[in-house]
C-alpha cells in the first residue's frame, strides 16, 4: 500500500527532463567551485610536498580525481539521472525506506554543520589576514555576524545566492593565479625534503582529497538529477570533478614550492602553508584574503540550506527555524573555539562516513543492472552493516584502542573505506540480507 511509504519518500517529484540542462551549466561549474573553495587547498601542500616531490604530489592529484570520479561520483550521479531524484531518495534502495531517515538523510545534515563550521572559520580567518588583526574578540563577533547573516540569507534568498555562486566560485581561481605567479620564480629554487617519502605523499594526497570530496560525491545524486544523459553525468563529473582537481589542488601546491624556494634561497626557514604563499603577494595581500572569504559566501549559505533541508524533511516534527538555529549555533561554536580548523581531521572522518556508503551504493547500482531497485522496505541491513564495516576502516585514527600501526598503513583510509562498503554490502546482498524492493505501482520511477 502507498501509506506505507514514509512521508519524505511520498512527496519526492521527480525532476522532468525539460528542466535539465547540460553538463557545462550545472555539473561542471558547480563541482568545480567545490574545490575552488579554499579549505580544499589551504593545507595540501603543507601535508604532502613536506614528503613527496612536487612530480609525485601532481600525480597523486591527476589519481584521487580520477577515483573520485570513478568511486565516489559515477554511480550516485547515474541513479540521480535515471530517476531524476536526490539523495535522500535514491539512497533508500541501498539503506531502505526506513532506514533512510539516518543515512543518508540526517548523516548529510550533520555532517553539513561540520562544513558550516569550517567555512566560518575560515572565512573569518582569511578576514582577520586581511585586517592584519590578532584579537579574539573580533574573530567571535566576526564570526557571530558571518554565521547568523549568512545562514538568515540561506533561508530568505538560496536562490539569490545560487546565481550570486556563478560569479563568486571563479573568484578563487583568480586568485589562485594571481598566488601562482607571485611565487613562479621560486620553482627552480625548490628542493625536495630532506627525507622524502614519495609513497606516503602520494598516499597521503589521495586521502585528502577523496576524503574532502566524499559528501559531495555521494551527492552526485543531486547533480546527477539536473543531467539530460550519461554523456552529460560523465563530461561533467570529468570536467568539474577530475580536471578541477587538478587545477585547484595543483597550482596552490606550486605556488607553496615557489615561495619555499624563494624563502630558502634568502634565508628564511620554509613555510608549507598556503596563506605563506598569498602573503608573498605584497601590497595585494589584504586584497586576496578578503576575496578568498567573500568566495566562502556560497559554500556557508549552501551547507546551511542541505542542513535545513535534511533537517526539516527527515524531522518534520521538529519546526524547520528551530533545527537550522539549533544547527548554525553548533557550526558557529566549532569555528569559535577553533575545533573546525583541524582540516585534516574533518576530511578523515567525511571519508569514513560516506566512503562506504558510495561503496555500497556502488555495489547496488551494480547488482542491479545499472539501474534503481526502488526504494526498499524498511531498514536494509546490507547497508548499515557495510556502512558500520567501512567507517570503523575509514577512521582509525579516531576510534580510541586502534594501534598507532594500523593508523599508519590505513592510508589512504577514505578508499578502503569505499572498498569494505562496496565488498560488504555486495556479499551481504549475495546472502540475501537485502529486502525486497517496493512495488513500482507505489512510486512512479521517472523515465531516463
Amino acid at each position: 500500500m502507498a501509506t506505507s511509504l514514509p512521508s519524505y519518500v511520498k512527496a519526492s517529484v521527480p525532476n522532468p527532463a525539460g528542466a535539465r540542462a547540460p553538463w557545462y551549466k550545472n555539473t561542471a561549474p558547480s563541482y568545480a567551485g567545490i574545490f575552488l573553495w579554499f579549505p580544499f587547498y589551504l593545507t595540501l601542500a603543507a601535508q604532502t610536498l613536506t614528503q613527496a616531490s612536487i612530480t609525485v604530489c601532481l600525480l597523486g592529484l591527476l589519481v584521487a580525481g580520477l577515483l573520485c570520479f570513478g568511486l565516489y561520483y559515477y554511480a550516485p550521479a547515474m541513479l540521480g539521472m535515471q530517476t531524476g531524484r536526490p539523495l535522500y531518495i535514491v539512497g533508500t534502495s541501498t539503506f531502505g525506506t526506513t532506514g533512510g531517515y539516518l543515512m543518508p538523510g540526517l548523516l548529510m545534515g550533520v555532517l553539513q554543520i561540520g562544513w558550516f563550521a569550517v567555512a566560518t572559520y575560515f572565512a573569518t580567518f582569511y578576514i582577520m589576514q586581511g585586517l592584519h588583526a590578532s584579537s579574539k574578540t573580533l574573530f567571535t563577533a566576526i564570526a557571530v555576524v558571518w554565521a547568523y547573516g549568512l545562514a538568515w540569507v540561506a533561508i530568505k534568498g538560496i536562490a539569490y545566492v545560487a546565481r550570486m555562486a556563478q560569479v563568486l566560485n571563479w573568484v578563487p581561481l583568480g586568485m589562485i593565479i594571481i598566488v601562482f605567479g607571485a611565487n613562479l620564480r621560486g620553482l627552480h629554487r625548490y628542493s625536495n625534503p630532506d627525507a622524502p617519502s614519495n609513497l606516503g605523499g602520494f598516499l597521503t594526497m589521495i586521502a585528502i582529497v577523496t576524503g574532502f570530496f566524499a559528501t559531495a560525491g555521494a551527492a552526485g545524486a543531486d547533480f546527477g538529477m539536473n543531467n539530460r544523459d550519461r554523456r552529460d553525468v560523465t563530461l561533467g563529473g570529468l570536467a568539474g570533478i577530475a580536471l578541477a582537481i587538478l587545477v585547484a589542488g595543483g597550482l596552490p601546491v606550486l605556488a607553496v614550492a615557489g615561495n619555499v624556494g624563494n624563502m630558502s634561497y634568502v634565508g628564511i626557514p620554509p613555510a608549507y602553508d598556503f596563506t605563506a604563499a598569498v602573503n608573498s603577494v605584497g601590497a595585494l595581500a589584504p586584497l586576496v584574503f578578503f576575496l578568498f572569504a567573500a568566495a566562502s559566501l556560497a559554500p556557508t549559505c549552501f551547507c546551511t540550506f542541505i542542513a535545513a533541508n535534511s533537517f526539516g524533511t527527515m524531522l518534520p516534527q521538529v519546526p524547520r527555524a528551530v533545527s537550522t538555529v539549533i544547527a548554525v549555533t553548533i557550526g558557529m561554536l566549532l569555528a569559535v573555539t577553533g575545533a573546525a580548523q583541524n582540516l585534516i581531521g574533518f576530511f578523515t572522518i567525511v571519508g569514513a562516513s560516506f566512503g562506504p556508503i558510495c561503496g555500497a551504493m556502488a555495489a547496488e547500482y551494480l547488482l542491479e543492472g545499472g539501474r534503481w531497485s526502488g526504494p526498499r522496505q524498511g531498514i536494509n541491513w546490507a547497508g548499515y552493516i557495510a556502512w558500520a564495516l567501512g567507517f570503523l576502516v575509514g577512521a582509525p585514527s579516531i576510534i580510541p584502542g586502534i594501534p598507532a600501526a594500523w593508523v599508519h598503513a590505513d592510508s589512504p583510509s577514505p578508499v578502503f573505506s569505499f572498498v569494505v562498503g562496496f565488498v560488504a554490502y555486495w556479499l551481504l546482498a549475495k546472502a540475501g540480507l537485502r529486502p525486497p524492493a517496493v512495488a513500482p505501482s507505489e512510486l512512479a520511477v521517472a523515465r531516463a
